[in-house]
């Protein structure tokens, strides 16, 4: 999940590294001296910190390929809110990151310590960044992506060959438009070259160690930092954790989540039945959701079809507060036919949303090799026995299986030389499942993990509003109190209509 962050305008990262000179350090390539930074102004669009506290922001020249230190370079956008607190208060830097694979960063740094504990604010400069290839560090973009911006989309779930077929040609050429946007980029756009970027900035920064909040994706990438650099690994946050495992069978284990989760979704619309008018009954509300599943395949609304509904259910499971305009939705759109309540605000082929999903392709195939094209089927066969209509959305990797570099190596997570993190997981949430955390856990020995209980939601620590979840951490932070023990922290459970 990612915070909203500016607009920009997405521009192919080859084109940005060969023709375009913001892209480019002045003589084109990165420079084999210590890496600088100085702040200045932010862009306008940048939003403000409440006062006294003031965002800067400034750009880290970082080589594109590791083995050509020399070689092309980009531009890492940087941003910077200076602690609060007296002297003796201060504990260093902290960067934070939103998650993605694709997540902006730049704003993430005001929006996300906005949320922090006053005394988190007080002990650090928090650190916000664009990762390369994202937002305003040179971004990436593969054009079409096969029709993944041209709605409505056919439906995901395929119910012969022919449909199959449909659905791995289009991978087919996402792949291909990705090769072509991204060029001789694509190896270089991996979550272990963030991580040494990240190293880069430490150093740019003047710290021995750095301070790092990880949510959802930011979590893998805090892992692979605390893997290559364990001795400048300071405190580690990593929020909704993902699971060390390659990126296709984390988005499967997710896909079997969001059927969960959906489930306990359908019978929370049937208890408050007399607010959303769906049934009664989880059945019967499964029936409604058919209902409108069917007529949107047969007849889409405006380029609103099945896919994009699947796209809109797939959000809302992940944060219960979405729960609630889902059903309106869903009981507006079988009344009248509008599909307003289902539509996101901001349209998917705009140019912040085309970017994501072209970084989180192309970072999750450049992390490690894909899966086989009969796997793809295989497992999407698999998850419609589970049930007919499974939710297949947030399974990315998949595109991996057509994908033109072939990585050598897995990114490397965690492990023993590695000071304790303190892991952070909600009990049901079904983006990051609680079971990734634990994987995590023992690839990270010597941490700890605080889990809230009874809560459906991604996104715990300063997003929650759970203050045994947000003592510890800030303890953590702070103070460096790693708990004796795991965790565990009481949700508030379910939310009313």
């Amino acid at each position: 999940m990612k915070e909203p962050t500016a607009k920009k305008r997405t521009v192919p990262l080859l084109c940005a590294l060969l023709a375009t000179a913001a892209a480019l350090s002045p003589t084109g390539t990165a420079s084999a001296a210590a890496p600088s930074l100085a702040f200045g102004p932010c862009p306008d669009t940048m939003p403000a910190p409440a006062a006294p506290a003031r965002v800067e922001c400034g750009t880290l020249t970082v080589p594109l390929d590791r083995s050509r230190p020399d070689g092309p370079a980009l531009r890492m956008a940087v941003s910077r809110v200076r602690a609060t607190g007296t002297p003796a208060e201060h504990r260093g830097v902290l960067l934070v990151n939103p998650g993605g694979p694709g997540g902006a960063g730049l704003a993430y740094a005001v929006a996300k310590r906005a949320k922090l504990p006053e005394r988190v604010r007080r002990a650090y400069d928090v650190i916000g960044f664009d990762p390369r290839g994202v937002g305003r560090s040179a971004p990436v973009g593969c054009g079409a992506m096969g029709g993944l911006f041209r709605p409505p989309a056919p439906d995901p779930v395929a119910r012969t060959r022919a449909a199959e077929s449909t659905l791995a040609d289009r991978l087919h050429r996402l792949a291909d438009d990705c090769a072509s946007g991204a060029g001789a980029a694509l190896p270089h756009l991996s979550t272990e070259a963030t991580a040494r970027d990240l190293d880069d900035l430490r150093t740019a920064l003047g710290e021995e160690r750095i301070g790092f909040l990880g949510v959802s994706y930011g979590s893998y990438l805090g892992a692979a930092y605390a893997a290559l650099f364990p001795r400048h690994t300071g405190r580690m946050v990593l929020d909704s954790v993902v699971a060390p495992m390659p990126w296709y069978d984390f988005d499967v284990m997710q896909a079997e989540a969001m059927l969960r989760q959906r489930t306990t979704l359908l019978d929370w619309l049937a208890r408050h039945g007399k607010r959303f008018a769906l049934g009664d009954t989880g059945r019967a509300v499964r029936a409604s959701y058919e209902r409108a599943r069917a007529r949107l395949a047969t007849r889409p609304v405006r380029g609103f079809g099945p896919a994009e509904f699947d796209r809109t259910v797939y959000r809302a499971l992940g944060r219960t507060e979405r729960w609630a305009p889902l059903g309106d939705g869903l009981r507006t759109y079988l009344r009248t036919g509008s599909v307003s309540g289902l539509r996101p605000a901001t349209p998917f082929d705009a140019p912040d949303s085309r970017n994501y999903e072209a970084a989180n392709r192309v970072v999750k195939c450049a992390d490690g090799p894909g899966p086989d094209p009969a796997r793809v089927t295989a497992d999407a066969r698999r998850l419609r026995r589970l049930d007919p209509l499974p939710v297949l959305t947030g399974i990315e990797a998949s595109a991996c299986a057509y994908w033109h570099h072939r990585p050598s190596h897995r990114t490397e997570l965690g492990g023993p030389s590695v000071p304790p993190v303190l892991l952070v997981a909600s009990d049901h949430d079904p983006v990051t499942p609680l079971a990734g955390a634990r994987r995590m856990a023992t690839a990270l020995p010597g941490s700890r993990l605080v889990t809230l209980a009874d809560d459906y939601s991604h996104g715990v620590f300063a997003s929650r509003g759970n203050a045994c979840v947000d003592d510890t951490v800030a303890a953590y932070l702070v103070d460096g109190a790693v708990p004796g023990a795991d965790v565990r922290c009481t949700g508030a459970g379910l939310p009313g209509a």
